[in-house]
């Protein structure tokens, strides 16, 4: 029996696409929560939840957490008051197993009601990421394209030295690129053949890349899909 439906979105794309940016400002258009794994993950194991814990017995061997371990955390976060009336899903589900756990967990609400693809071409998700820079003091996040400092190198608040990240090194990314399409692009088919899917052009400007992702939402509750 489904019961009064919620607004479901996923947001799907490589790293790099924006899709933590485009779920912030969907949250605050919409006014449903963003629900990110990694949130989950920190929250869970900050707070040394039951499923946090269980979480970092398989961090700390080495091992990949389980899938029915983030599911349950998604499972839980569902249930919180925040998400009455829906929820925009940016990292999850990761792989067509999520995918279908995601289908179960919200069907009694009218399952998913959009896919959104935020789509962007490998050089420029490389391009994106790699040009990080994050200073060793306060934290202050650069780009040597987009957004660069003053000085090369140097902190424009405080003068401290600006640095990359590991995770933002080109092997790393490339290797993050790897398993997204290894294990989420196969996602694109799957929600596609659901005629869930809607695709917007994530080299476009943030604002841009917003406007038409409401204007996909639009479209799809105008023609009940």
């Amino acid at each position: 029996m489904v019961q009064a439906e919620r607004l479901y979105l996923v947001l799907l794309g490589v790293p790099g696409a924006g899709k933590g940016t485009q779920a912030s400002l969907l949250e605050d258009a919409l006014a449903i929560p963003q629900i990110s794994t990694g949130d989950l993950f920190r929250y869970n194991l900050k707070n040394q939840t039951e499923l946090g814990v269980l979480a970092k017995s398989y961090m700390d061997r080495g091992d990949l957490v389980p899938d029915e371990v983030t599911i349950r955390m998604v499972e839980e976060r569902l249930q919180r008051e925040d998400c009455a009336k829906g929820a925009i899903f940016d990292g999850f589900p990761r792989n067509l197993a999520q995918a279908v756990a995601l289908d179960q967990l919200t069907a009694v609400h009218g399952g998913i009601r959009r896919v959104l693809l935020i789509s962007l071409e490998d050089d420029e998700a490389m391009r994106r990421i790699t040009g990080r820079r994050v200073c060793r003091t306060c934290g202050a996040v650069y780009h040597v394209d987009f957004n660069p400092p003053k000085v090369e190198g140097v902190c424009d608040l405080d003068g401290g030295e600006l640095y990359q990240r590991d995770d933002d090194k080109p092997e790393t990314v490339r290797n993050r690129l790897f398993v997204y399409y290894k294990q989420t692009a196969p996602l694109v088919g799957y929600y596609f053949a659901k005629g869930l899917l809607t695709e917007v052009d994530g080299s476009q400007p943030i604002e841009t890349v917003q406007a038409a992702l409401l204007a996909a939402l639009r479209d799809a509750a105008a023609v009940g899909g």
